[in-house]
C-alpha cells in the first residue's frame, strides 16, 4: 500500500480500515530496521574487498584465470562444507533456482572479472582501475530505476560524486587519465566492468526470494569457467608455495567468497544507493592496508581522498526529516 500526504491523514485512513496506530508504526519500524541490517551486512563486502589488493600482490606469480579458478573453487568447497555441516545434504536444495538467477549471477561474477583482467592488460592499470570504480556511482544512479526501488535523493547524488572524486584522487594520484588513443579497447573493457557490476547489483534485487546461499553454487560454476579459460588461453600454470596457499585460502574465503554472499544479501534487501556509496570505502581501506604492510606510503592526496570518501558516505547516508510526505510500501 502506498500513500502520500500528512502522517495524521494516513493514520486516520488506516484507523478507518481497522488498523491501529501501534501496528502501523511497529510494522514501519520493523521494515526500516530490517533494511538497515541488510545494508550493514552488504557493507561487510566492502571490508573484505579491501583486502583484495594485498592478497593479490602476494599471489602475483599466478596467471589471472588460474587464480580466478582456484579462488572461486575454494569459495565453493568451503561454502559447500558449511551447507553440509549446518543441515546435511538437504541444504543443497538451495541450488534449485530459476535459470534467470543463474545466468545473472554467473554473468555478474565471471564476466566482470574477465573484463577487469582484459582492462588491466590493455590499458594503464591506474586509469583502468579508476574507470572500473565508476560502478558504485552507477549503483546509486541506477537504484532509482528498479521497480519499487528507492528514489535517488540529491544528497545521495552529491555523496556519490564526492566519493568518485575521492576515488579518482586516490587511485590516479591527482593526475589526469592517460590518453585514450592507443588504449581504446582497455578503456572500453573498464567501462564495461563498471556497467556489468553495477547493473548486476541493481538487477539482483529482482531475485530477493533466492537465498544468498545459492551464490555458493555460482562460485562453483565460475571456478569451472575460470579453469576452462585458463587451460585454453594461459600457456603456463604456477606452482604455489606454502605461504601462497595460505593467501589463496584467505582470498577464497573472504573477498572472493563470503563477500559475494553478503553483497548478494545486501543488494536484495538493503538500501542500494547507500551500498553504492559505501563501496567507495574499498579503495581507501585497501590503500590503508597496503600502507600498514609497507607496500605504499601515506600522502596528502591520500588524506584528501579519505576526506572526500568519508564525507560523501556521510552525506549520502543521512536520511531526510519526515515533513509533509509519508509513505508505506512493502519494501
Amino acid at each position: 500500500m502506498a500513500f502520500n500526504g500528512e502522517p495524521s491523514e494516513l493514520v486516520n485512513k488506516l484507523a478507518v480500515e481497522g488498523i491501529s496506530r501501534r501496528c502501523v508504526f511497529s510494522a514501519g519500524a520493523a521494515i526500516t530496521t530490517a533494511r538497515r541490517r541488510a545494508t550493514l551486512i552488504g557493507g561487510l563486502a566492502v571490508l573484505m574487498w579491501a583486502t583484495l589488493a594485498a592478497l593479490t600482490v602476494s599471489l602475483k606469480s599466478i596467471p589471472p584465470f588460474q587464480l580466478l579458478a582456484l579462488a572461486f573453487g575454494i569459495a565453493f568447497v568451503v561454502g559447500s562444507l558449511w551447507l553440509l555441516f549446518t543441515g546435511g545434504a538437504k541444504r543443497f536444495s538451495v541450488f534449485v533456482q530459476p535459470l534467470s538467477f543463474w545466468l545473472s549471477a554467473i554473468a555478474g561474477l565471471f564476466v566482470y572479472h574477465a573484463l577487469y583482467f582484459v582492462a588491466l592488460r590493455l590499458a594503464p592499470a591506474a586509469d583502468a582501475n579508476l574507470i572500473n570504480y565508476l560502478w558504485p556511482l552507477l549503483i546509486v544512479l541506477l537504484s532509482g530505476l528498479v521497480p519499487g526501488g528507492d528514489r535517488v535523493r540529491t544528497a545521495q547524488l552529491c555523496g556519490a560524486f564526492m566519493g568518485l572524486a575521492g576515488t579518482a584522487l586516490l587511485i590516479a594520484g591527482g593526475g589526469k587519465l592517460g590518453t585514450i588513443t592507443g588504449n581504446l579497447w582497455g578503456y572500453i573493457a573498464a567501462v564495461a566492468c563498471a556497467f556489468v557490476w553495477s547493473s548486476y547489483s541493481v538487477w539482483n534485487r529482482r531475485f530477493s526470494s533466492v537465498p544468498s546461499e545459492a551464490m555458493i553454487g555460482v562460485c562453483g560454476i565460475v571456478a569451472l569457467l575460470g579453469a576452462t579459460t585458463h587451460l585454453l588461453f594461459e600457456p603456463t600454470s604456477a606452482e604455489l608455495a606454502r605461504g601462497e596457499w595460505l593467501a589463496l585460502l584467505a582470498l577464497g574465503c573472504g573477498p572472493i567468497g563470503l563477500a559475494f554472499l553478503v553483497w548478494d544479501y545486501g543488494t536484495k534487501h538493503g538500501d542500494l544507493a547507500v551500498l553504492g556509496t559505501l563501496a567507495y570505502g574499498a579503495p581507501v581501506l585497501s590503500t590503508l592496508l597496503l600502507i600498514a604492510i609497507g607496500l605504499a606510503q601515506p600522502t596528502i592526496g591520500l588524506l584528501m581522498a579519505m576526506g572526500l570518501v568519508v564525507g560523501g558516505a556521510w552525506i549520502a547516508t543521512r536520511k531526510p526529516q519526515c515533513t509533509a510526505g509519508y509513505s508505506i510500501s512493502p519494501e
